[in-house]
């Protein structure tokens, strides 16, 4: 089932993605294959001390967001970026789709829900 809106919470562990509709919410949480495997920078390490980043991860999420005509990309921290930067490279198509990028900490996924919902209803309000 595909919606109009969607949001994406992301860190390097998981990504939450949730397809809205007013009065629906199709979930999905999407993992790097390598659970081990961290987005995050080394301590301690010779060169810039960040790992490569794994680019099939953010192509699961992207995947995740199909069908979805506006996105809106939430997170904590640099990898809502880097998921932003992968769009860009990767599927060009999506670039329009994304209509916003915000700092969110750790909501709960009612939370999520209702801080999007919000966000596109004040969205929607400006065009």
């Amino acid at each position: 089932m595909s919606h109009y809106h969607a949001v994406v919470w992301i860190d390097h562990k998981e990504a939450h993605v949730m397809h809205i509709s007013p009065d629906d919410v199709e979930k999905s949480v999407v993992q790097p294959h390598k659970p081990h495997h961290k987005l995050h920078s080394r301590v301690g390490t010779l060169g810039s001390g960040r790992l490569a980043e794994s680019q099939d991860y953010y192509h699961q999420v992207v995947e995740a967001l199909a069908g979805a005509s506006e996105i809106l990309v939430v997170g904590p921290a640099q990898t809502k970026l880097q998921l932003i930067k992968h769009i860009h490279s990767h599927d060009p198509k999506m670039v329009d789709k994304v209509v916003g990028v915000e700092t969110v900490d750790h909501p709960s996924d009612g939370q999520l829900v209702a801080y999007a919902r919000k966000y596109f209803v004040a969205k929607d309000r400006m065009l």
